[in-house]
């Protein structure tokens, strides 16, 4: 089976972006205990620190398919959803380029 990889981006509202820093930093915490996450880096724009990107890195479809399942997940995007000025994490899915 072939590695699932995704980045996910989102933008604090302002006045938002430690609280996001702080939550994102907890479900990272989160997720590095499952054992099919091989990369959940979390990084920030340096010229908009309130744009946050989340490169994640699963073994498998079953693998991604837990993480997605996670209750801490559901709970961490049920805070996230009042913080941010999205409707929700934009996901986008990549594949490895040879």
């Amino acid at each position: 089976m072939a590695a699932v990889i995704l980045y996910a981006e989102f933008t604090a509202k302002p006045g938002q972006e430690e609280i996001v820093a702080d939550l994102i930093a907890g479900l990272a915490d989160d997720v590095h205990q499952e054992p099919g996450n091989e990369v959940f880096t979390v990084y920030r724009e340096r010229d908009n620190p309130a744009k946050f990107f989340v490169f994640e890195r699963y073994a498998d479809d079953d693998a991604f398919a837990a993480h997605i399942g996670a209750p801490y997940g559901a709970v961490f995007n049920g805070k996230l959803g009042d913080l941010i000025e999205e409707d929700g994490s934009q996901l986008t899915f990549l594949t490895e380029s040879p």
